[in-house]
């Protein structure tokens, strides 16, 4: 999504930026991903880390969920393009920065970053600006969702390659739609190559979230509602994998937050740890 006016990422895009640079700025290492690209295309200002949702204290198990759900996509990328995988697509791209830090594994795959159109239009101009570039091996894909635009074509127009396998990874986007529409986002993908993975992220019920997390969480939900984004669809664990079985992959896995915090922030002597709330959806095809 993007601000209708500016054509700027939308304010959920800009906090994930800049949880991203926090954890760099504020936590001590090891930093479990190191980006502050996302802070450099925003540009918020020397004020930035006054805002209500930067303090680190109170965002730091957001922060920390950002930051875990990021590596373990880049981690999974970079296997992915160890096995010989040449592509890779990001749906609703918003400030992704993969393609500026890790050029070294960017460049042997052709990554298509897909959002609405103002939103790419905005980070075409910003890389140029910056100094990055567009390299031809970064598509940006600009399709318009809410005008029905078909993505799976601009996708192929943009020189996907749907008889080869690919890595499709959608995070921070399921709560904002319908429950039909991830259904049929799903229908498309388990067409994919065989070899192809697709990660995805999705937001637990209440119920299901670690006591302690609730009231942060329940505080974002008007939050959201407010900037026109409201969350829509929670899913538990076996409602997702059924949803991604019933779409046409026969292989799924759900890969709790736990396990995320777990892999990455286990020993930590500063005690980050990510909050509960979004889980993961692994499947192959």
């Amino acid at each position: 999504m993007a601000d209708e006016q500016t054509g700027a990422p939308d304010s959920t895009a800009v906090r994930t930026a800049l949880w991203r640079a926090m954890h760099v700025q504020v936590d001590p290492p090891p930093h479990v991903v190191e980006d502050e690209v996302g802070l450099r295309l925003v540009d918020p200002g020397a004020e930035w880390r006054r805002r209500p949702d930067m303090d680190p204290h109170a965002t730091s198990g957001f922060r920390a969920a950002i930051v875990a759900r990021a590596r373990f996509i880049e981690d999974l990328v970079v296997e992915q393009a160890g096995h010989g995988v040449t592509q890779y697509v990001v749906l609703g791209a918003g400030l992704d920065t993969f393609a500026q830090r890790r050029p070294e594994v960017a460049s042997r795959l052709r990554v298509f970053e897909i959002d609405q159109p103002g939103t790419q239009a905005w980070k075409r101009r910003r890389l140029i600006d910056l100094g990055y570039g567009i390299p031809d091996w970064l598509r940006l894909v600009p399709v318009d969702f809410e005008a029905g635009g078909d993505w799976w074509q601009q996708l192929s127009d943009a020189g996907f390659d749907p008889r080869r396998p690919a890595v499709v990874v959608c995070t921070g986007v399921t709560m904002y739609l319908t429950k039909d529409a991830t259904a049929e986002t799903l229908r498309r993908l388990a067409g994919l190559a065989p070899g192809s993975t697709l990660a995805m992220t999705f937001m637990l019920p209440t119920e299901l979230i670690d006591d302690a997390d609730r009231p942060a969480l329940e505080a974002t939900k008007p939050q959201a509602q407010a900037a026109g984004t409201p969350f829509i669809s929670f899913y538990t664990p076996h409602e997702m994998l059924a949803l991604a079985r019933d779409a046409g992959f026969e292989n799924v896995r759900h890969v709790p937050g736990t396990a995320l915090a777990e892999r990455y922030f286990a020993g930590r002597a500063d005690g980050l740890r990510p909050s509960s709330g979004e889980d993961l959806l692994v499947a192959t095809v």
